[in-house]
């Protein structure tokens, strides 16, 4: 009987392989979740998340409520997201190639960053950014960015006002080593979390969650 991995392309399977390989922050957390069926006839896809104690000691946010993450005892998600990598054998002519990742990211900021007119070019120059500082190889990018202002009201009247920085985008990478492509990208939802970027050539150094 063959097995459903023996069935996978070979150039797939190559794929799958460099996805295991990722070296991701710790403060992220990674996990695959099903798979669109319908986008490409092979596809995986990974969940991310950040919380709100994911800050090592010392370590002072850039942005967003994570700023009063120390002093939540519910610690809030600060930035949550999910990588899918599709797959067609005969290539396809809209992506340019026969892979195509599929990202999508989401993070509350504060209402002043928020309603900065440049957030939305900004958060896109760091996707870019992103791969470039990963040397990863891609072409016919695209994305949206769209800002969600949140306002509460009635017994919620006292929370001050949140806007969600949302970023969908895709791109087709240039070969099937995708690890560069999933590291990026998870810098890039530590940077919507306000992570400061590592300085390059350290690693991050795993924290302690609390209890």
């Amino acid at each position: 009987m063959v097995s459903a991995i023996a069935q996978l392309p070979s150039e797939f399977l190559s794929a799958l392989g460099s996805l295991r390989k990722a070296q991701c922050r710790p403060e992220l957390r990674l996990d695959e979740i099903p798979a669109p069926a319908r986008l490409a006839p092979y596809a995986v896809a990974m969940g991310a998340e950040v919380i709100g104690d994911a800050f090592p000691a010392g370590v002072t946010p850039l942005h967003g409520p994570a700023a009063l993450a120390a002093s939540d005892e519910d610690a809030p998600e600060l930035a949550t997201g999910r990588f899918i990598l599709l797959h067609d054998p005969h290539g396809s002519t809209v992506w340019g190639g026969q892979f195509r990742i599929v990202t999508y990211i989401r993070a509350q900021l504060e209402a002043d960053m928020g309603n900065d007119e440049m957030l939305s070019s900004v958060a896109w120059t760091w996707l870019l950014d992103a791969l470039a500082a990963h040397n990863a190889d891609f072409h016919a990018a695209g994305g949206t960015a769209t800002r969600i202002l949140s306002e509460s009201f009635g017994s919620l009247a006292e929370r001050p006002a949140a806007i969600d920085i949302e970023l969908r985008a895709s791109w087709t990478p240039g070969s099937a080593d995708i690890q560069a492509h999933l590291e990026a990208w998870s810098e890039m939802v530590c940077t919507f979390a306000g992570l400061p970027p590592l300085p390059e050539g350290v690693a991050a150094l795993p924290h302690r969650r609390r209890n």
